[in-house]
């Protein structure tokens, strides 16, 4: 009897371009701002993505153009959330303090405030011109290509 052995080392393979956007403002304006200068259609997902049992949570916009069969998505990288801390300061009533503590979806890029994630079935995008675009608007500080397959936490971006 023969024995068919499975290898299921990376089941999800799917193709996405990844921008990486430094900025300062709220997430709907950023949103606003790249529906304006890239003509897109991004809306706010009901859903957040949320990691670690709702420890933290990323804002998620996106948009199915379904004449170029192309998803967008603007995902928050970072997290801030307001903790109490508990501590013992060896009196008889116990101290707390409020802890503000980030998160980051991508912990490999601290820094990046936003990532676009393009999925496309045909490869037609060019994020060459997106990045000239996104370089043009004063809001945005800086944006930059990121390969997503050298990325420790890419399931993060499954969704």
């Amino acid at each position: 009897m023969a024995l068919h052995k499975l290898l299921v080392d990376d089941f999800y393979d799917d193709s996405y371009k990844l921008i990486a956007i430094h900025c300062s403002i709220e997430d709907y304006r950023l949103a606003y701002i790249l529906n304006k200068n890239l003509d897109l259609k991004l809306k706010r997902k009901e859903e957040d993505i949320d990691l670690k049992y709702l420890e933290s949570s990323y804002s998620l916009f996106e948009w199915k153009n379904e004449t170029e069969y192309v998803t967008w998505n603007l995902i928050s990288n970072v997290c801030k959330k307001e903790e109490t801390s508990l501590y013992s300061s060896g009196t008889l009533f116990e101290d707390t303090n409020k802890v503000l503590k980030t998160f980051h979806l991508i912990s490999e890029y601290k820094t990046v405030d936003y990532f676009i994630k393009i999925s496309e079935e045909m490869q037609n995008i060019n994020e060459r011109v997106i990045l000239s675009k996104l370089q043009n608007v004063p809001q945005i500080i800086t944006s930059y290509i990121v390969d997503p397959m050298k990325l420790r936490s890419k399931n993060h971006l499954i969704f």
